[in-house]
């Protein structure tokens, strides 16, 4: 145990629990803001488009299932999206957002695997990154059918007048 004790300093480690409380707080905080932009995104996705429920989304939150999950919401998101703009005859990539929601979750499958330090500190960033780059796919595909069903409106509008 003394060991222990020589990783950090003694002012870091009276504080210990309350940093790692903190770091567990802050990061199923952004996995709900992550899990919540998902669920509104579905939403946007007619039910006979969608692979998955629009509640499904929240169990990016649940730590350790996320592992499994994030690869679950990549393959049925993607589905979805196709499935809808194809409906909506929406110009976007074959898959949508498959492989930068791969990329984000082997990299999280990746860091959660106990390697050394240096090899897990290089892929959080990677993950970070990757995880970025989704959310902002998906918001973009969000702002997309948003957008889509504004100008729908606007156009039911103009042939009601």
């Amino acid at each position: 145990m003394e060991e222990f004790n020589d990783l950090f300093p003694p002012e870091i480690q009276e504080n210990l629990y309350y940093y790692l409380i903190a770091s567990f707080v802050l990061r199923t905080v952004i996995w709900l803001l992550f899990g919540n932009t998902i669920r509104k995104t579905m939403l946007l996705i007619a039910p006979e488009n969608r692979f998955m429920k629009p509640y499904q989304a929240w169990f990016v939150a649940i730590p350790l299932f996320n592992i499994y999950w994030n690869f679950e919401v990549v393959k049925n998101l993607s589905n979805s999206l196709h499935n809808e703009c194809h409906d909506r005859q929406l110009a976007v990539e074959e898959r949508p957002g498959m492989k930068s929601g791969l990329l984000y979750a082997w990299t999280f499958l990746a860091i959660n695997i106990p390697f050394p330090a240096s090899i897990l500190f290089m892929g959080a960033i990677l993950q970070l990154v990757f995880f970025v780059g989704y959310w902002v796919k998906v918001s973009r595909f969000k702002t997309l059918l948003k957008e889509h069903d504004l100008f729908l409106e606007r156009k039911m509008k103009n042939e009601d007048s």
